[in-house]
């Protein structure tokens, strides 16, 4: 196994941290101005960003508990629960969403006081925000190849999407007068099909993951090559990179010369396999299969 402490968990458990603190300021001052300012809309997102600690929160927990070391009954180590956190969290968020729905569809009859000018300043506030996490983050998604923080800038960038149709919701309510009080609702819907979308993505991320996927083909590819320039490996037969998490599980079939010893053979899987755990901070383990090189014999891309 992979004892090298992995980058790519320190720049996600500052990410998470961040996104933990700006989302529950954030969190606090939409709902307090929901309530003062009478607007659902607020409501809403301040739900929104409430959901958002709660993810911030429980990834920032999985995130200790998968860096800890394999045991007798974790011997793959306790990567997963990550996947194992996400689908527990959309289903809550969904949940969620459905009675904020609800709330405000029921809302659309009522009569209910034109929110004040200042709350025009907490949604425009927050797009900027919003997009300015996003703009941080995919920079350091992008740097460190961390799927989880890239995911979490797009997060981002949704949230200042939701912001900025509240932002629009009420400036129609403030300057179009009481006839236009529906606006506010109809911007809490789309905060709520938002919210739903997320939620549905995070689910199928997660599924997708537990479900033992196949990595990106930029990582399969690149490993891959990385494999083939080691001395004595003739060709990469077949290759598996599954995801666990941050981490990556590798199972991988060489091809070496037919009229190698043991010896050499077991040397020249050692040396692929030491390299690939150099060069990929993010592989946990790589299992490697000796196979005799054959010109005839098909190669597994998948």
């Amino acid at each position: 196994m992979n004892s090298s402490p992995n980058p790519a968990y320190r720049d996600a458990t500052r990410a998470a941290l961040l996104g933990l603190a700006v989302n529950f300021v954030l969190a606090i001052v939409k709902l307090a101005g929901g309530i003062l300012g009478h607007s659902f809309a607020l409501l809403s997102d301040a739900a929104n960003s409430l959901g958002d600690v709660l993810t911030s929160l429980v990834v920032f927990v999985a995130l200790r508990v998968a860096q800890k070391p394999a045991d007798a009954e974790h011997p793959y180590g306790h990567s997963r629960i990550e996947a194992v956190a996400g689908s527990n969290i959309a289903v809550l968020i969904l949940v969620s969403a459905i009675w904020i729905g609800w709330e405000a569809i029921q809302r659309f009859s009522s009569v209910h006081p034109i929110p004040p000018a200042w709350t025009l300043w907490i949604a425009g506030g927050n797009v900027a925000i919003k997009e300015t996490l996003y703009r941080y983050k995919i920079r350091v998604g992008k740097r460190t190849g961390s799927l989880a923080i890239i995911a979490n800038a797009w997060d981002h960038r949704n949230d200042a999407f939701c912001s900025l149709a509240v932002l629009v919701g009420l400036a129609i309510v403030r300057f179009g007068g009481p006839s236009f009080a529906w606006a506010d609702e109809a911007a809490a819907m789309f905060v709520v099909a938002a919210i739903i979308w997320t939620a549905f993505g995070l689910l199928n991320q997660s599924c997708h993951e537990l479900m033992d996927a196949q990595a990106d083909d930029e990582i399969v590819s690149a490993i891959r090559a990385t494999a083939e320039q080691v001395e004595g490996v003739q060709r990469v037969e077949q290759l598996r990179v599954r995801m666990a998490g941050l981490e990556l599980f590798a199972d991988i079939h060489l091809q070496v010369d037919p009229n190698e010893t043991v010896f050499n053979g077991h040397r020249i899987g050692h040396q692929a396999k030491s390299r690939l755990l150099e060069e990929y901070p993010s592989l946990r383990d790589v299992l490697v299969h000796l196979e005799p090189f054959d010109e005839t014999s098909t190669i597994d891309t998948e």
